[in-house]
């Protein structure tokens, strides 16, 4: 019987960025390949949520917006509307 090979170090390394994906606030130093690796067993893992998206687009890969261009991924851009006034942002006119 053949022994299987042991995991390469590159693999390895995936493998934990992706266990601690939530916690990387930066993959623009890593290759382009590395990055789409990792971001194609992100999505299969299931880890894809909207600021581990925004880690992923900022690194610029091409291949990376290609695909979320194509699975029509986009980030809800609500605005925060401000619920109570606080009295230093009154204006004069409304007290009488």
């Amino acid at each position: 019987m053949r022994t299987p090979s042991p995991p390469s170090l590159l693999s390895l390394t995936v493998n934990t960025a992706l266990l601690n994906i939530s916690r990387i606030n930066d993959l623009s130093h890593l290759p382009e390949h590395i990055v789409l690796e990792l971001f194609e067993r992100t999505l299969k893992a299931g880890k894809l949520n909207e600021r581990v998206l925004r880690v992923f687009m900022g690194t610029g890969n091409e291949e990376v917006l290609a695909i979320i261009a194509a699975l029509k991924i986009k980030i809800d851009l609500s605005p925060i509307v401000p619920t109570r006034c606080d009295e230093k942002f009154r204006m004069n006119w409304s007290r009488r």
